[in-house]
């Protein structure tokens, strides 16, 4: 029942976000050229590169998710034996490179900032801190999702498939968010 629960909560959140899109492309539609003006100060190398790392947590947290399968909730060998590793190190690994994405969005933020380019200076800068604001706030539930998982894991003496299904819900939100960043990803900074 919660997987059942939480695909039917991730289509509300993508009519949400098809709202936030609507938004976007409407603006783009009836202003151009804020669109011109704008983008020039998009850093897109930055974006592409913190996008990887978003898209390769997505990697870890299915490698945590088998592990959870497996009934593997840490790992058996040492710490750099990571064919050993748990649903736990690879959810802290996950939690990392999550936790890296939303500090690039904040120094991207800062940094259009200091171009004039803040949440109430054009309809461009609304739409843009609107979607990828929303999304951020959605990655740092993740994380939280992730820390409530992690620490259910000390809780356990032996790993079953009732704890993996925590992992599992946890790894269908999260690849959402990665599936939607790559998106935004695509129409923000590709399109232009």
């Amino acid at each position: 029942m919660a997987s059942v629960g939480t695909i039917v909560w991730l289509s509300s959140e993508l009519m949400f976000f098809a709202g936030l899109f609507a938004i976007y492309f409407t603006l783009r539609s009836v202003r151009p050229d804020l669109w011109e003006a704008s983008t020039a100060h998009l850093n897109v190398p930055f974006a592409f590169v913190n996008t990887a790392i978003l898209v390769t947590s997505s990697l870890w947290c299915q490698f945590g998710v088998a592990a959870a399968e497996r009934g593997q909730g840490s790992r058996t060998g040492g710490f750099f034996e990571f064919k050993k590793w748990g649903m736990r190190e690879w959810f802290v690994l996950t939690y990392v490179f999550g936790s890296v994405f939303v500090a690039g969005q904040v120094l991207e933020y800062a940094e259009l900032a200091e171009h004039g380019l803040t949440l109430s200076a054009t309809a461009y800068t609304s739409a843009f801190y609107l979607t990828t604001g929303f999304h951020g706030i959605h990655v740092i539930g993740g994380l939280l999702a992730f820390l409530f998982i992690i620490g259910r894991s000390f809780t356990t003496r032996r790993y079953t498939h009732r704890q993996a299904t925590g992992a599992i819900v946890v790894s269908y939100y999260w690849h959402f968010v990665d599936v939607v960043w790559i998106a935004l990803f695509a129409v923000i900074y590709v399109l232009q």
